[in-house]
């Protein structure tokens, strides 16, 4: 890819203004060069004359597209319909691949899965044959499947064709009569051209009152691009906003009573019946109806009950205080007998102490919100003077799903994610889903294409009848009635049809691995032949081996530009091309409604049946390059996305987390538009799963982390980001500031004062537009300008409506109206080149722009980034789950979770990432919050020697104290009450249950004694010694008992980490036995020493329960190593302990003359 200033601009690839026509043989946007593909799948250019000589293209003979930079000689194909249709079909007809020194090809697929393909959007979608002789390829279609017929012999062509006719002479090949362009447009509204039911073209925007100059000179014919159009927005009259609120003259009424409405900017047009068709058949009653409406906010915050936050608060600062002086009175009463046993709890109490301040005051402030879907509708989706035919005015969402390894991630999980997102309620234009395949692999590929072929056939069933959840899986598992609330009569016909499809699909999905082996041994086997074969032709000796290379093959008979099964060079794991194909384009900006077919299983009449743009990504891969994990296949999806879709939110979901509640994203969208919505970085969504035991053993639902932190985070900057279910403001990912910190940073001292609120928007707008046009370069982005002319269009276009004097960076009613532009050959090339391993050398990409680098936790660390400089964010719950998602059961997997994100920790608290290092713009408590992140791991070190602290406090016969006085034991009885109270007011106003409370301890102290302990040792050995830390995916399969879906909960899988919370189990038990029997026989017993050693080694106990429960298994068998390691290590303990404090040879115990230690 050239350099940034070398490389064209996105509007320059699309601009209308070119005259020249693309084609095979000129120097054009795009020139397609004919090469012959060998049997090791590289391809051998050849001339055209070399093929007219051979008479025939045969089998063999593959095209492939070089993409060129348009130059004054080299423009873009004609901007009608028929060529934008036609390029768009083969743009998601094609594999493109490339990346590091290599070409960017495009490959097209007549075949993308072995099954039959039948929606129209879908790439290798059937249609009727191309009639030009030696021709292949399919007829151009439409929306519905349709055939295209350029002219009216109906002579059916296929893209390439059609543009040499188009390029050579201009007459149809059939007829012989020339093309007459422009007569085939559809009857889709021309949005640019003022059309019927087209937006009104934007008058020359008024020069600011300063300059003096005429609204004409602001503008003129050339003002109709992109870039223009959206800044004519940009700049539009506050003034009217203003005014609308305070009463003193009401632009939008008198607006409507002149007749005029807005166009882009402020422009003023007459007459009622030319803009909407006529007295009849406009919208001047419920425009009225519209302006008369006050405004309305489209969420609210809902303040805990003072009942409730009042008396927490208070017991907070009480439990404070007691803590204060219970620890000035265990300072000052040493026990003089067991001065070491004194001193380590006393360390540990005071830790302890410090951890539950961290962990307590940013709770001080929890809130509840609501969102009010109803009103955010009447805004962005109603007619009005500004949208009158009451097109969605919402602004576009990029989802974003990644997957890394088929094996680990079943494919059918992750297609069950995509259908969930392609059947969402939101407006189907406006969604993109991408797909990131870490892996390289054809499974997924595959899989993800027959996800999209069942997806013609489910989204419209989920429509027509309001289906929850959207993912096919857990809708057909549900238990229960599945006809309630549903009042179509012919639900149950269609829902049993579905269900067969779905069986169909499901069976289809597991069979593909088998399918793919089959299909590449096939063709490898055919290549040995032909290699044979070569080998007598040549006289070679046959002798000697065989060299052609075992590649896994596509369903079109091509090589896999992936991995391969057999790893080669260039396909294997992190050795790849980078890969993108539209699976599905991009749809139709009208609704395209079902009709009565024959051919169809389901009637989809009066239901819309356009499918959201699906497109799966392979970012490449090469030796000697840091791909950053997950965080690196993030930024490239950013990047490919801004590219191709440019949607200015992006959702990014795991590939076993899938949407169960359809209207979720139009909840957090309230939040984004409404009021102080502009400096919302992202909207964060609880994470609720399925498949956990009744008994939730290992606290798996982590509900007070994500009923009860995550609330109260909200009251202050928000919520820390948790890696999945998020919806993030595009511009706050580029690393730019929020708009209320840049207004402030922005000085008017040396300036005039403005001469009107017109003239003062104008400027603000102007002036932050600016400000991060100024950060826009190559060496913070990369050279890609499409990606740098992207940015200033995702923040205008993630702008809330202007319609209330508090929001100060808005836009306009109507600006997000104009249809998607239709994707062609240049943008894809242009997403391949940014997503391949050396686009990112030089830049800012993961240290101050996409998700950050250099932690296994960057989900915390790229949220953190944000908080730090003053963004917000929200807490989104609904009332039906957002998300759902799987979650590992068993205790070896679970082990291995936390201590991946408590390594994160550790690491963030090495890292320049610790809050202690924060801007001035990190609220104080959220700056504690975030302490609490990087600190909490190391909590375990101390809880490791407080569980053993009764062991040996039983075992040495002392106890922490000196004695059981009544100043200890009121100390102890008051900071245990408040403990208990405060986790029943918490409970009460975060709404989790008492259980859920007791299993989250539970598991907090097995976690400390294990996992964590492990994430600090391995932090600092990481820092100390520079040893790099890796992880594995965590298995999202299901156990092997498909009878017993919590068969993964008694499996027992040995692991390092269960070593200390074992031997502090049977160290803790071995002491009381110890203890007890030495009471007994002893000649004065203290059963006081031993009572409080008894009740400190039960309370360590009653914590270790369910760890003890998972080691026995289903039949309450533990494996032998586990009794072997931890006999050894309580053996040494007590050796350990015996060389410490040996024995008194004068102690006895009874008459038996046995000396016990």
């Amino acid at each position: 890819m050239a350099s940034l200033s070398q490389n064209p601009s996105k509007k320059a690839l699309r601009s209308p203004g070119g005259s020249s026509t693309q084609g095979s043989r000129n120097t054009t946007g795009q020139t397609v060069k004919f090469a012959r593909r060998t049997s090791s799948g590289r391809y051998i250019s050849l001339s055209r004359e070399d093929l007219d000589l051979s008479g025939e293209i045969g089998g063999d003979y593959m095209n492939y597209t070089v993409h060129i930079p348009p130059t004054p000689d080299n423009q873009p194909m004609p901007d009608d319909s028929v060529a934008a249709k036609a390029e768009e079909q083969y743009v998601s007809n094609s594999l493109f691949t490339g990346g590091f020194n290599s070409v960017t090809r495009a490959h097209l697929m007549d075949k993308v899965i072995e099954s039959e393909v039948s929606h129209p959007q879908m790439a290798g979608a059937k249609g009727s044959a191309c009639q030009m002789p030696a021709c292949d390829g399919k007829a151009m279609r439409n929306e519905r499947g349709e055939d295209i017929d350029p002219c009216d012999c109906k002579f059916k062509i296929c893209r390439d064709c059609y543009m040499d006719a188009q390029k050579d002479s201009g007459v149809c090949p059939g007829c012989k009569e020339s093309y007459k362009l422009n007569e085939f447009d559809d009857d889709m509204p021309d949005f640019m051209t003022g059309g019927q039911g087209a937006l009104p073209l934007p008058l020359p925007l008024p020069a600011p009152a300063s300059s003096g100059s005429s609204s004409a000179d602001a503008g003129g014919p050339g003002g109709g691009q992109k870039m223009d159009r959206r800044m004519s927005v940009m700049k539009s009259n506050k003034s009217m906003l203003m005014r609308t609120q305070t009463g003193e003259f009401d632009h939008n009424r008198w607006l409507f009573e002149t007749k005029g409405t807005y166009g882009y900017g402020n422009a003023f047009w007459p007459k009622e019946e030319e803009m909407y068709g006529g007295v009849e058949g406009g919208l001047g009653g419920p425009m009225s109806d519209m302006a008369d409406k006050p405004w309305k906010p489209l969420t609210r915050v809902i303040p805990i009950p003072a009942g409730i936050i009042s008396p927490y608060r208070l017991l907070i600062a009480v439990r404070l205080v007691v803590l204060a002086f219970f620890l000035m009175w265990r300072v000052k009463h040493k026990n003089e007998d067991a001065i070491w046993l004194w001193g380590m709890s006393v360390v540990c109490e005071i830790w302890f102490a410090f951890s539950w301040i961290l962990d307590q005051m940013p709770k001080l402030c929890p809130i509840n919100r609501a969102t009010d879907l109803q009103v955010l509708k009447d805004k962005f989706e109603m007619p009005s003077p500004s949208n009158p035919t009451g097109r969605s005015d919402l602004p576009g969402i990029d989802f974003f799903v990644s997957t890394a390894d088929p094996e680990k991630e079943p494919p059918l999980v992750t297609a069950n994610t995509i259908l969930s997102i392609l059947a969402v309620e939101y407006p189907v234009e406006k969604l993109a889903c991408y797909v990131s395949d870490d892996g390289g692999a054809l499974l997924s590929f595959e899989a993800m294409a027959e996800a999209a072929s069942f997806a013609d056939i489910w989204v419209p069933f989920c429509r027509k009848h309001d289906i929850e959840p959207r993912n096919p899986d857990s809708y057909f598992n549900i238990k229960g009635d599945p006809t309630k609330n549903k009042r179509r009569s012919d639900f149950v016909k269609d829902r049993r049809r579905v269900k067969r499809e779905y069986d169909e699909f499901k069976v289809r999905i597991n069979g593909l691995p088998d399918s793919i082996r089959r299909r590449s041994d096939a063709f490898n086997a055919r290549e040995e032949m032909k290699m044979l074969k070569h080998m007598r032709e040549s006289g070679a000796d046959p002798s000697e081996p065989l060299r052609v290379k075992k590649a896994t093959w596509m369903a079109d008979g091509t090589h896999w530009p992936g991995t391969w099964a057999v790893p080669s060079n260039d396909h294997k794991k992190g050795d790849h091309s980078g890969i993108l194909q539209v699976m599905l384009k991009p749809p139709s900006s009208d609704p395209l409604m079902g009709c009565a077919d024959d051919d169809k299983l389901i009637d989809f009449t009066d239901v819309d049946i356009r499918l959201p743009m699906l497109v799966y990504m392979s970012r490449e891969k090469r030796p000697g390059y840091d791909h950053n994990k997950k965080a690196g296949a993030m930024n490239a999806l950013v990047r490919a996305s801004a590219v191709m879709s440019n949607g200015p939110f992006i959702l990014n979901l795991d590939c076993d987390h899938y949407i169960y509640n359809s209207q979720a994203i139009r909840e957090g969208m309230c939040f984004m538009m409404d009021r102080g919505g502009e400096d919302i970085c992202y909207i964060q969504f609880p994470q609720r799963f399925e498949g956990i035991d009744p008994s939730d053993r290992y606290a798996n639902h982590n509900t007070v982390f994500f009923d009860g932190n995550m609330r109260a985070l909200d009251g202050l900057q928000g919520p820390v980001y948790v890696g999945t279910g998020c919806l993030f403001r595009r511009i706050a990912l580029y690393g730019f500031d929020p708009p209320s910190k840049r207004n402030k940073g922005s000085s008017r001292k040396n300036k005039p004062p403005p001469e009107s609120d017109t003239q003062a928007l104008r400027d603000d707008m102007i002036e932050y537009d600016d400000e991060i046009g100024m950060d826009i370069h190559p060496k913070r982005f990369g050279n890609s300008t499409v990606l740098a002319e992207s940015i200033l269009v995702a923040e205008f276009q993630g702008r809330p409506l202007a319609d209330h004097p508090a929001i100060q960076n808005g836009r306009p009613p109507g600006a997000l109206l104009a249809p998607r532009e239709p994707l062609d050959a240049s943008t894809v090339a242009e997403a391949v080149s940014v997503i391949s391993c050396w686009y990112e050398d030089k830049t800012e990409w993961g240290d101050r722009v996409g998700w950050i680098y250099g932690s296994v936790t960057e989900d915390v660390v790229t949220g953190y980034r944000m908080h730090n400089r003053g963004w917000r964010s929200v807490y989104c719950i609904t009332k039906r789950d957002a998300f759902r998602g799987s979650a590992p059961i068993n205790l070896t997997d679970r082990l291995h979770q936390v201590l991946r994100w408590a390594t994160g920790s550790v690491e963030i608290f090495f890292s320049r990432n610790n809050a202690f290092l924060a801007s001035s713009r990190l609220n104080i408590l959220q700056r504690i919050a975030y302490l609490n992140v990087g600190i909490y791991p190391f909590t375990s070190l101390f809880l490791l020697v407080y569980c053993f602290l009764p062991a040996l406090s039983l075992f040495s016969g002392h106890f922490i104290v000196q004695t059981l006085d009544v100043t200890f034991l009121v100390y102890l009885l008051t900071i245990t009450t408040t403990l208990i109270v405060l986790a029943l007011l918490e409970v009460k106003w975060s709404g989790i249950g008492l259980e859920e409370w007791w299993r989250n301890e539970q598991f907090w102290l097995i976690g400390g004694t294990s996992a964590h302990f492990y994430a600090v040792v391995q932090g600092l050995l990481k820092v100390i010694a520079g040893i790099e830390i890796s992880f594995t995916l965590t298995s999202k399969s299901a156990g092997e008992d498909n009878e017993d879906i919590y068969a993964d909960l008694y499996i027992v899988k040995w692991s390092s980490l269960m070593i200390p919370p074992i031997t502090i189990m049977m160290v803790n038990l071995i002491a009381i036995a110890v203890a007890f029997s030495r009471t007994i026989y002893s000649e004065v017993p203290q059963w006081s020493k031993l009572l409080g050693g008894v009740f400190f080694s039960f309370w360590v106990l009653a914590h270790l329960y369910p760890f003890a429960k998972g080691l026995m298994g289903r039949r309450g068998r533990t494996p032998t190593i586990v009794f072997v390691w931890s006999g050894l290590i309580a053996i040494t303990i007590s050796l350990l302990y015996i060389a410490i404090n040996p024995p008194k040879s004068t102690t006895s115990v009874g008459t038996s003359g046995f000396q016990f230690p």
